[in-house]
């Protein structure tokens, strides 16, 4: 049985939620393996819809197991709140499991990610002012806290004096803030022990131990492809790595023990925060886009940025995670519109170039190259098959598939649990 990888192919806010929720009913475990609760995913389930922040979409699944990872870094005030919230609407959060690996986000961590954003002024790089990056420079610096030293104040009291040693100069000195006490950290987050501890195993070991016991497991990435802090678009990039690789350093499982990888396409291209964005529309499409895919960032609540579909960056997906397939969400968006362009190939200096360059510089100086093809007006929202889509939304689906590089084995054509097409088996 298989161990799969599902992951953005493009900047995030691809529907990852949907997909993972798709397959939950199927598999014994999912795992958030990297990012924090600057994620987010919309899963809908019937007439209710849930957003997922930090919790692994799996949560909704009864007969599944959710775990969040040692790539993670867990806020738990956040945590306990999404955990609480669930509860309250009748899902069960019992199974959940945490890696004692994972490191914390701590007020400090917060704190410093919205003062350093202001400081930065036009330079920003559009965090969500979570703590999420500060918290994994902590953990590559290694002075980070971990969810296991929640259970050992001695060792807690050491490392929060440690980390605020040199931070509370910097708050100082650098912002003008005030200094944060080192006893008022200590006792909030002794007050999550109790709560988490009950959650808190070897996920290593239970993982490895599901997937030799031929259980299937699913890692299931935040954000995108395009925003991994090696492999996106550098600097304006999250702090730790959406690809395939992510998956393995954040679970402790090896690449031999997973067999798929599947990435998920958007029918166009969106994204939050700064960067380039080479098809984004800032005219009457973009807003349309913008308008009936219900573009807005179910963490943030900022407006997403919108454009049309891109096929270089597709590539580029398939191309640093390996994928085996894409799972392509929101094809019903794109009702209406009597012809679609597509970004096959992007002109850089007069020169056609038809692979993400690597240089940032020429990057942001990318235009893209589009090919037209015919749009479709039929409602689309209720096929079952391939077959049911109109003729033109299929040549669409299929010209997407031969300029991504993979097969598409699934396609949404609406919010809901079932409004999906699956044309091969993920498992």
């Amino acid at each position: 049985m298989p161990a799969l990888v599902l992951l953005g192919a493009q900047w995030g806010d691809e529907g990852k939620g949907k997909a993972t929720d798709l397959l939950g009913g199927s598999v014994d475990y999912v795992v958030r393996y990297q990012g924090g609760n600057n994620a987010g995913h919309t899963v809908v389930v019937g007439d209710q819809k849930y957003a997922l922040h930090l919790l692994p979409s799996g949560i909704l699944s009864p007969g599944c197991t959710p775990v969040i990872g040692n790539g993670v870094v867990v806020d738990p005030a956040v945590l306990l709140s999404e955990l609480s919230g669930l509860a309250e609407r009748g899902v069960d959060t019992s199974k959940l499991l945490i890696s004692g690996n994972a490191h914390l986000i701590t007020p400090y961590h917060t704190t410093l990610d919205k003062v350093s954003e202001r400081f930065l002024g036009k330079r920003k790089i559009g965090t969500t002012g979570r703590g999420i990056g500060p918290a994994y420079a902590d953990k590559i610096n290694r002075v980070g806290i971990r969810v296991q030293d929640l259970f050992d104040e001695s060792i807690l009291r050491q490392k929060v004096e440690a980390a605020l040693d040199s931070k509370n100069q910097v708050l100082a000195k650098l912002y003008n803030r005030r200094a944060i006490a080192v006893d008022q950290v200590v006792e909030e987050l002794l007050g999550y022990a109790d709560q988490l501890s009950g959650y808190v195993v070897d996920t290593t070991l239970v993982l490895n131990n599901a997937i030799d016991q031929g259980q299937v497991v699913l890692f299931e990435g935040g954000q995108g492809t395009l925003l991994d802090v090696d492999h996106g678009t550098y600097p304006f990039v999250t702090s730790s790595n959406p690809t395939a690789g992510g998956a393995c350093t954040g679970t402790g499982v090896g690449p031999t023990k997973i067999s798929r990888v599947i990435g998920i396409l958007k029918a166009y291209t969106t994204r939050v925060g700064a960067g380039p964005f080479p098809t984004e529309l800032l005219d009457e499409d973009g807003e349309k886009l913008r308008t009936i895919g219900g573009e807005r960032g179910v963490t943030t609540g900022r407006d997403r940025r919108c454009g049309w579909f891109d096929a270089v960056i597709a590539r580029y997906a398939t191309r640093v995670n390996g994928l085996t397939d894409f799972f392509l969400t929101k094809l019903d968006v794109l009702t209406g519109w009597e012809r679609i362009p597509v970004c096959v190939a992007y002109e850089i200096d007069g020169k056609r170039v038809e692979e993400l360059p690597y240089s940032q510089t020429d990057f942001h100086h990318a235009t893209p190259i589009y090919e037209t093809l015919p749009g479709w007006s039929e409602d689309i929202t209720q096929a079952k098959t391939f077959d049911d889509l109109p003729k033109n939304a299929q040549k669409y689906v299929q010209a997407l598939e031969e300029m991504s590089g993979a097969p598409i084995s699934a396609i949404g054509v609406g919010p809901g649990r079932d409004e999906t097409i699956q044309i091969n088996s993920f498992l």
